[in-house]
């Protein structure tokens, strides 16, 4: 046997697994390292708009209230303590004794948000102190992130850098995501985190699928296809996914909803692998380690994030095991933990206080009642004479607004319909995605028509809104193969799209960043009576 003969059966494999993997992972871009410098220049475009002037209003703003004080709170003494009442006045003279004298137990607060999005406030107040640019640093830099992974997982997902770049670009133009970028509160955070436990399910997508065309190549007899095992980038979206809930509850939807595309995808992945047995393979070997790296991995995230209220003896409902005859060590903190979360899903699942800006879900996706952070009216657009009351001169206004850009919101409806229609005749995973990541964020308020909503709760599910736009936008400019009209034209169409929604940007930059501007100008864009 000569050397060329015995390496033919091998590089006959090799083959097979290329044309393999070629047909069930479809290339990545060419341009490699323009596919970072264009995400990096849009996100360094969102950054700066994003942190210029971050500290303006220098006041605390709708809840910010509340968590820059519990952050500062844990920062000092590592839970929500008690608040003394002017604490609002005494954090903007820079006074940093705002607790109230306590011992023991008595210093617990009862907060009903779990600690992650404050502990990444209070890193801000730590390097910055108890300044509005301190409370609102962290915000900043988690939204201007959100705009680089919205680039690279669009990009990853269309195989198009252009794509992926107008993604991030829209994102940032957009003013809910500016304005909760600026505000010291945790959407933002909610957000970023499940985008990014998204981006990592579908990395683990294209990577099981190249892993998986070697592995039934070598192994071709079992029909039902080989174990993956454990995979790392599943194990990462669990951690993610489990800080997302660590900063609010809403993203227990997104578990939900990423062990179903896990599914999905693993059996569409083994079934256009050629093998028979897809349905048992996926369900059998891929999905098994499904509640470990999608349940357990998440859950033991979110204990994990308590630790502080764990090891500190002063936490709200810290004693409750013991006060109840349950001395057993770890066991009676963690129950300590179980009776204080029954606590915060009774509050949660029962908050129905009116409020002016209050808004039901369906309200969200045609923002017919966004919510005012802040305003203030002024005598001189200098700002340092607020109106007294019953004053009838020209009145300068500021606010933060919390709307999102209109010609993204009322693009969104169009496009997830087309999107919804395009799964169901096209079967397009790309869409399925997107239109699962709206549900999941979006569908679970529904019925809770009583309970109090804003309308930046949307926020979670605004990334995958976008997703289904820019998949409208790909379809619009034509595929690579169109003819150099067809992708002018559709070119030319995505582009006075995107120029649209820079000018509405543009627009409304004033009353999203707290500028100062005349009565009559703010009034103006007041487009209808539900926006005031």
């Amino acid at each position: 046997m000569t050397a060329i003969e015995a390496g033919a059966p091998a590089t006959d494999a090799a083959g097979r697994v290329a044309a393999l993997r070629e047909r069930l992972v479809s290339a990545m871009p060419a341009d490699r390292l323009l596919g970072w410098i264009g995400p990096v220049l849009v996100t360094a475009f969102g950054a700066f708009l994003r942190f210029n002037r971050l500290s303006v209003p220098n006041a605390l703003i709708f809840d910010e209230t509340y968590y820059v004080k519990d952050a500062w709170s844990i920062l000092h003494h590592g839970v929500e303590w008690n608040l003394v009442s002017n604490a609002n006045t005494l954090i903007l003279a820079g006074n940093t004794h705002i607790f109230a004298a306590c011992s023991g137990a008595s210093c617990g607060e009862y907060v009903v948000q779990p600690p992650v999005g404050k502990l990444l406030i209070l890193v801000g107040e730590w390097l910055f102190g108890l300044t509005s640019f301190g409370w609102r640093f962290a915000s900043a830099v988690f939204g201007s992130a959100a705009i680089l992974l919205m680039c690279r997982i669009t990009r990853r997902i269309t195989r198009s850098t252009l794509l992926g770049c107008v993604a991030g670009l829209l994102l940032s133009l957009d003013g809910l995501e500016f304005a909760l970028s600026r505000t010291g509160i945790l959407d933002v955070f909610l957000m970023f985190f499940v985008l990014a436990a998204f981006g990592c399910m579908v990395i683990d997508r294209d990577v099981s699928r190249a892993r998986l065309a070697g592995a039934v190549v070598r192994r071709r007899r079992d029909e039902a296809g080989p174990q993956l095992g454990i995979r790392r980038w599943r194990v990462a979206a669990g951690v993610l996914i489990g800080l997302a809930c660590a900063v609010k509850w809403d993203a227990i939807w997104y578990i939900i909803v990423f062990a179903a595309l896990a599914i999905a995808w693993d059996i569409g992945a083994r079934r256009a692998a050629g093998l028979r047995d897809f349905a048992r393979g996926a369900l059998s070997r891929d999905a098994r380690w499904l509640p470990l790296t999608l349940g357990v991995i998440p859950l033991v995230t979110y204990v994990l994030s308590w630790l502080g209220w764990l090891i500190t003896g002063t936490g709200y409902d810290r004693t409750y095991a013991q006060a109840h005859g349950v001395n057993i060590p770890v066991i009676g903190p963690l129950y300590s933990l179980f009776e204080y979360h029954r606590q915060m899903l009774q509050f949660s699942l029962t908050l129905a206080k009116t409020h002016p800006y209050m808004s039901q879900p369906w309200d969200w996706i045609v923002i017919s009642r966004p919510v005012a952070f802040y305003y203030s009216c002024y005598t001189g657009p200098t700002g340092a004479h607020a109106c007294p009351s019953g004053y009838a001169g020209q009145e300068w206004s500021q606010e933060v607004l919390a709307i999102g850009n209109p010609a993204i919101w009322w693009a969104a409806i169009p496009a997830v319909l087309f999107c919804l229609g395009w799964w169901l005749t096209r079967r397009d995973w790309r869409a399925g995605a997107a239109l699962l990541g709206v549900a999941a964020g979006w569908l679970p308020w529904f019925p809770l028509v009583s309970r109090t909503k804003f309308y930046y709760y949307a926020l979670e599910f605004e990334p995958f809104l976008i997703l289904c736009i820019v998949l409208c936008l790909g379809l619009i400019i034509g595929p690579a193969t169109a003819s150099a009209v067809r992708r002018s034209v559709g070119a030319a169409v995505a582009g006075a799209y995107v120029l649209a929604v820079l000018v509405l940007f543009a627009y409304f930059y004033p009353i999203l960043a707290g500028k100062i501007i005349p009565y009559s100008s703010w009034l103006s864009h007041m487009w209808y009576h539900g926006w005031i």
